[in-house]
């Protein structure tokens, strides 16, 4: 057998694949609410060819199995917060912190789908801009 049949035959009688409850809408975007915690993080990325995804994580998870929260084509304001508005609000509103860039739809998005979460700027962002503004200082000086 070839590898194109055997993930076929994976896919069409050995996985739950056609019975997957997210089927019908995984390539716009994955939700895993069960995932949620306390602490989050959420960034932008480009998987593929350019595409970016908006990932929302639980810090708790470091990484590993149960960290994904929530996977969304794209990083529109409205299209993430109207996907994250689909985890209960019981469960939104216990996440204490979550960890964001500096770019307002990430703010926005934050601010909508966790209304009583603090929200904290990564250590990465706040590190690069004093970098930039450390180099500038030199640079005058010079």
């Amino acid at each position: 057998m070839n590898g194109k049949r055997l993930q076929e035959q994976y896919k069409n009688y050995l996985s739950d694949f056609k019975s997957w409850s997210q089927r019908i809408h995984a390539k716009k975007w994955l939700l895993f609410p069960e995932n949620i915690g306390k602490y989050l993080s959420i960034d932008e990325t480009s998987l593929s060819d350019g595409e970016l995804y908006t990932i929302l994580t639980n810090k708790a998870a470091k990484g590993k199995k149960g960290s994904i929260v929530a996977i969304v084509a794209g990083t529109k304001a409205e299209t993430v917060i109207d996907v994250l508005r689909r985890i209960p609000v019981n469960l939104r509103k216990k996440v204490k912190e979550i960890t964001l860039d500096m770019t307002a739809n990430m703010e926005l998005i934050a601010k909508r789908a966790f209304p009583n979460a603090t929200r904290v700027t990564d250590r990465f962002h706040v590190q690069q801009l004093a970098s930039e503004a450390l180099q500038e200082i030199r640079i005058k000086h010079r």
